[in-house]
Formats: C-alpha cells, structure tokens, sequence
C-alpha cells in the first residue's frame, strides 16, 4: 500500500478526509481537505473538477473504503489511504 501512496503523491493527488469535524480537529494532514464521508455524494462534481487523483482517508480505513467505492463508481481515480497517519507519514514536511 505504501507504494501506491507514494505514486499518488507524486501525481499530485488530493487527499480527502472523511472523519467528523471533531475527529479532523484533534489532527489531519496538512494539506488534506475535509469532506464528512455523507456529504461526499452531495459533493462529487467538485470532486471531479479538481481532475486529480484522489487518496481518501479517515481514522481505521473503513470510511475512506466507503468513500473510495462510491468515487470510484462515479469514474474518479482514487485509493483508500486507510488511517489519515498512513499517509502523512509519505507527505514531505
């Protein structure tokens, strides 16, 4: 998996991270922006005007997963990144 994070990374991908606003404010990567996993739906057309792979993550991997099947079913490059400290362990500081 640390593979595809790094190449996702390197083609400039956005990171979106689905947890609650109470989750994202106890910590978050920097540069991830923050879309709560029902609100994705509502959400897609910006999604898809960013034309950028996507990397989604959340706290265990279980939401991001939601949110990765459901982007993907919608026709968008995207991985599940899993714990939002997974892949802010490959963003350069």
């Amino acid at each position: 998996m640390g593979i595809e994070i790094k190449e996702y990374l390197e083609k400039e991908a956005v990171i979106i991270d689905v947890r609650t606003l109470d989750e994202w404010n106890e910590g978050h990567i920097e540069s991830s922006k923050h879309l709560v996993l029902t609100s994705i739906p509502f959400e897609i057309e910006q999604i898809k005007s960013w034309s950028k792979p996507i990397i989604a993550v959340c706290r265990s991997g279980a939401r991001s997963g939601e949110a990765t099947q459901f982007l993907i079913e919608n026709g968008l490059d995207v991985i599940n990144g899993g714990p939002w400290q997974n892949v802010d362990q490959y963003i350069k500081k």
